[in-house]
């Protein structure tokens, strides 16, 4: 999505109780709004208990024993996953393993079909790159970090800011295994140092088949009710010290110092939640006119460029199982943004978020006249930036989510000058059989020519390759463009790409030049990189300058209102109660659904709704075993828990701090929670244990993984 890119250099020393503001004034807090940093969470002990929870900010996060905290990983740098046994066991959701489901999947044992569970250890599947990453610490250093600055706005300022930064990260390490991260934190008024660890041998344990872990589909994501068993299982791996170690066999399951009990009674309305986890991206101070630009320009030249790409991609999986394999993953990562970004469009303009904005500004204003030249500033600049953020985007939409043969064609310019071009070339080989497994040249041509009238459409002439703009001019259409330029290459071609790679530097190098979609796609990324991008950052840091002055002037103006930090992909915690919401007239959403909810849509015929035979069977049996209540089986329910991507995957925990669900979405009201929080109708959705634990017992007959779960009763 659109987001400003607010990373603040760190401000002047501010005043004690400025600090207090920032971090600890929560009396006028919004219900349920915002992603608090655990290791401050004693701050709002008091606040969280009189609300229903039952432990304390200590059992939470600690660095002095096992806590929560210590079950609480992040999956791939993406999502977030939870421990659930002793044995290194995490559960996170179905589209955070996707790729490595989908990855281990073929015609001959389609494991996005029918599902996958190892019955024992050795059946695990290993996923080499895929990492789990535990948090040690979080430590405030701010004054460290300060230390000997006199000017952080100038460049001695921030040469000293790095180099202080820098010894830090160095001196809180002393083993090889741990990693420190310093970040600055609201608006650079803050820095906190992240001490973490990564293990690297994560292992596929389970996953439902496709028609249940991304049930309901297109159709149902982003929306309420929900009905999908959004889940899959892996297993860290470490060697025999219970050290990270590369993916081997010598390895063994990891020795989990706390895991999550899960609370097989479920939860009820109103009852307390949390969600843990790692928040992505947040961006609740854009002024007024940012806010427009994204809802105007920005937000629907994306879902433009994605529904193009779609619109090919899901016409032929639609024709043949094996496109489906190759295109899952690939349909599921395009997708979501969209279908976000179309709920955030509606949810924006509904509540009128510009026009709560300038509130915002108007009475700040009153405040004081002299924040008006900020503002105008601000104004001023976000209109000049408008453009170079959509020459930006475009680009991001054009080459990482359009015709793969751009990316994959720009790969090869690392081998041209190659000091080792046989290894080099040996190991682009072997990344080639890899590419071609899931590659279809026909759909990558229909998306190339869809695209491009598309790009040239919503981007400046000046900031478009010269090469493509040269291209576009020769012919009467994309599409004949964009024949002739595979006619003319070799590199959608696996063989030619194979002989390609065989042959001598001098020849590869020779041949390399005169692909046409080489020149093109490295013209592509080439200007990008020298007039795109550097405009467009240059932009951003004279925001940044901007920004840390009004969100100051915002909190000096304001000291008893709480402003909690945007969400940057650290460890988080939000809390809310399980309930319900009415988005609509006329429309009121309850907190839960039932597997009874499944049927019926299963009886509408739509594709997205298939279910497997089995589970039709144990429903008609009702057959639900322990996790089953008042006759049926509870399997989502709804929160107001304030959340947003990289919450994918998080526990859901009751009062106590046991597993209820595990978070997967919002509701399509509430993914505007990312600029502009309504306490209303801003909703998470997941997916409820006890769902979970049945499909594993009951429908997988694997009930050994749940033997290694601790399940309390209330």
């Amino acid at each position: 999505m659109y987001i400003f890119a607010l990373q603040f250099k760190i401000m002047k020393k501010v005043t004690q109780s400025l600090l207090i503001v920032l971090l600890f004034s929560f009396n006028v807090l919004h219900a349920h709004e915002g992603m608090w940093i655990p290791s401050l969470l004693k701050v709002l002990e008091g606040q969280m208990q009189s609300e229903g929870m039952k432990i304390t900010a200590e059992d939470i996060y600690s660095i002095n024993k096992s806590s929560l905290k210590d079950a609480i990983v992040h999956f791939g740098g993406g999502c977030t996953a939870e421990v659930v046994s002793k044995k290194g066991l995490i559960l996170t959701n179905h589209h955070c393993g996707y790729s490595q489901i989908q990855q281990h999947s073929s015609l001959e044992n389609n494991l996005l079909k029918n599902g996958f569970w190892a019955m024992s250890m050795k059946e695990e599947l290993k996923n080499p790159g895929l990492t789990a990453t535990f948090i040690v610490s979080i430590e405030d250093v701010t004054e460290k970090v300060l230390e000997g600055v006199k000017d952080e706005n100038t460049e001695d300022g921030q040469k000293k800011m790095r180099s202080n930064i820098k010894s830090i990260e160095k001196a809180a390490v002393n083993q090889p295994n741990y990693k420190a991260t310093i970040k600055p934190f609201y608006y650079g008024n803050k820095y906190f140092m992240i001490v973490s660890k990564t293990y690297k041998d994560v292992r596929l344990v389970g996953a439902p088949p496709s028609a249940m872990g991304k049930f309901g589909g297109d159709t149902d994501n982003w929306v309420w009710p929900r009905h999908t068993c959004d889940f899959s299982m892996f297993r860290i791996y470490a060697n025999k010290d219970n050290e990270p170690a590369d993916v081997s066999d010598e390895n063994i399951p990891y020795q989990a110092p706390k895991a999550l009990d899960i609370a097989i009674d479920g939860v009820e309305k109103d009852d307390f939640t949390m969600v843990f986890g790692f928040p992505g991206r947040t961006s609740q101070y854009l002024t007024s006119k940012a806010v427009d630009n994204y809802i105007a320009k920005l937000l629907p030249a994306r879902i433009e460029m994605r529904k193009n790409s779609l619109r090919h991609i899901d016409a032929a999986m639609s024709m043949d199982e094996s496109t489906y394999i190759k295109y899952a993953s690939k349909q599921s990562r395009i997708s979501n943004a969209y279908k976000k970004w179309i709920g955030q469009d509606l949810g924006l303009r509904k509540k009128e978020a510009v026009k709560k904005k300038l509130a915002i500004e108007k009475d700040w204003l009153a405040k004081n006249k002299k924040n008006q030249a900020l503002l105008n500033q601000l104004f001023e600049l976000e209109d000049k930036k408008v453009d170079a953020q959509m020459a930006y985007n475009m680009f991001i939409e054009f080459y990482y989510y359009g015709p793969e043969m751009i990316r994959w064609a720009t790969g090869f310019n690392s081998l041209l000058k190659s000091k080792e071009f046989e290894k080099d070339a040996k190991k682009k080989s072997e990344s080639m059989q890899n590419f071609f497994k899931n590659y279809d040249v026909d759909i990558d041509k229909k998306v190339f020519a869809s695209l491009v009238p598309i790009y040239v459409k919503h981007v400046n002439k000046s900031a478009l390759s010269p090469e493509l703009l040269d291209l576009i001019s020769k012919y009467e259409s994309t599409e004949e463009m964009v024949a002739a330029l595979y006619k003319k290459s070799k590199l959608h071609n696996k063989e030619q790409v194979g002989k390609l790679l065989q042959g001598s530097q001098k020849s590869f190098q020779k041949k390399l030049k005169k692909d046409p979609i080489y020149n093109l796609a490295q013209s592509l990324l080439d200007h990008f990189l020298s007039e795109v991008r550097p405009g467009f950052s240059k932009m951003t840091l004279e925001e940044e300058k901007l920004m840390k002055q009004y969100v100051n002037s915002l909190m000096n103006t304001y000291p008893n209102k709480s402003f909690w930090a945007d969400a940057n992909s650290t460890l988080r915690l939000t809390y809310g109660k399980v309930e319900g919401s009415a988005p609509r007239d006329g429309m009121e959403y309850t907190w839960f659904t039932t597997i009874d909810g499944i049927v019926e849509k299963y009886n509408t015929g739509e594709a997205d709704f298939e279910v497997p035979q089995r589970l039709l069977d144990l429903y008609e049996e009702k057959n639900y075993g322990r996790y089953g209540k008042n006759g049926t089986l509870n399997v989502c329910l709804l929160g107001s828990n304030h959340t947003t991507g990289g919450n994918s995957g998080s526990p859901a925990l009751d009062a106590y701090g046991r597993l209820v669900g595990i978070n997967f979405d919002r509701s399509w009201e509430s993914t505007m929670s990312d600029v502009l929080f309504d306490k209303d109708i801003c909703r998470n959705i997941m997916v409820d244990i006890r769902y979970v634990l049945w499909v594993i017992d009951i429908y997988a007959g694997a009930g050994h993984l749940v033997d290694e779960m601790n399940l309390v009763r209330n």
